[in-house]
């Protein structure tokens, strides 16, 4: 028998039609979509493998609420904005994930919109709102 290693985390959904596997990955900065022949039972493979896994891996603690959209930045893979709580959330490229208070509509438009994401956040956000860290990985 011969081991190989996966990394099945850039799989958000799969399906099986007409003899065909069927997978959308996320590549970050878009969805894509493959069709693979296969039977269905590499289909129902799939779905308990899944059902395994997500018996075993815990879930995270927070509810992540705010609908986050990924960002062409040097400083974090996504950003997002819940504009009933005037709340500003940043997933950092090291992990991290902090909401920031009283964030106006604007800020985050111009946050959203600048060419530069980090140069914007390090001139109009950083230590000039009150911020808490929300991922698990904080100690």
């Amino acid at each position: 028998m011969k081991l190989s290693k996966l990394d099945l985390s850039n799989v958000v959904a799969i399906a099986h039609s007409e003899g065909h596997l069927q997978l959308l990955l996320d590549l970050g900065n878009e969805l894509e979509f493959l069709e693979i022949p296969a039977p269905v039972e590499a289909f129902e493979g799939l779905q308990h493998l899944n059902e395994i896994v997500a018996e075993v891996k815990a879930l995270p603690s927070y509810e992540e609420s705010i609908a986050m959209l990924p960002t062409n930045s040097s400083m974090a893979n996504a950003v997002g904005y819940d504009d009933d709580k005037n709340i500003l959330q940043i997933e950092f490229h090291n992990g991290a994930v902090y909401q920031y208070s009283g964030i106006e509509e604007d800020t985050w438009e111009d946050l959203h919109q600048a060419d530069s994401v980090g140069k914007y956040f390090n001139e109009k956000i950083r230590g000039k709102y009150q911020s808490e860290r929300i991922d698990d990985d904080y100690c």
